[in-house]
């Protein structure tokens, strides 16, 4: 069985992490640092930090996807467990006892984290627009979690790829 390491607790829920998360985290961090010093010609410090700030942005918005999940299922009456982060994404965790579920309860807990991944989309929109207009230079931060939660979390999670958002609600479909 694979380690996961408690995070901690976030919003009534346990977060947690499987080693491929930390590994992935730092492969990423050394990709992007690579990519700050070749394509946006930033001195290694520079580009350490801009990496880190790309990969919080990134797991924060993971996060908040899952948070989605977790007030999706507390009004359902049906709560989560946890989140764990894996790889480059991240799983809500179920009691494992749970009684058998109707379709609209999976569909509803299933659509809370693109929900809340798009209106995360929209903010991070908002900021780039504005941080554009005043002239910041790191514009381009608030366009990359724009771009994340809205290709990732919201449209990307709507997928059927077996492990989405997209293939429960395929699972379930709408009753009538």
């Amino acid at each position: 069985m694979a380690t996961i390491l408690t995070l901690g607790r976030l919003a009534g829920l346990r977060v947690q992490a499987r080693i491929s998360a930390l590994l992935t985290f730092a492969g990423l961090w050394a990709l992007c640092t690579l990519g700050g010093m070749l394509w946006l010609e930033r001195r290694l410090g520079a580009a350490l930090l801009l990496a880190l700030l790309v990969l919080l942005v990134h797991w924060m918005s993971c996060i908040v996807h899952h948070l989605g999940h977790g007030l999706a299922a507390q009004r359902t009456g049906y709560p989560m467990q946890s989140i764990e982060l894996w790889g480059p994404l991240a799983t809500s965790r179920y009691p494992a006892d749970e009684p058998q579920l109707s379709a609209l309860v999976h569909r509803r807990r299933a659509v809370g984290g693109p929900l809340a991944s798009t209106a995360l989309a929209a903010l991070f929109g908002l900021l780039a627009f504005v941080m554009y207009v005043w002239g910041s230079a790191y514009w381009w931060m608030a366009a990359w979690g724009l771009l994340d939660n809205l290709l990732s979390f919201s449209l990307g999670a709507l997928l059927p790829l077996g492990f989405t958002d997209g293939s429960t609600l395929r699972m379930y479909p709408r009753q009538r």
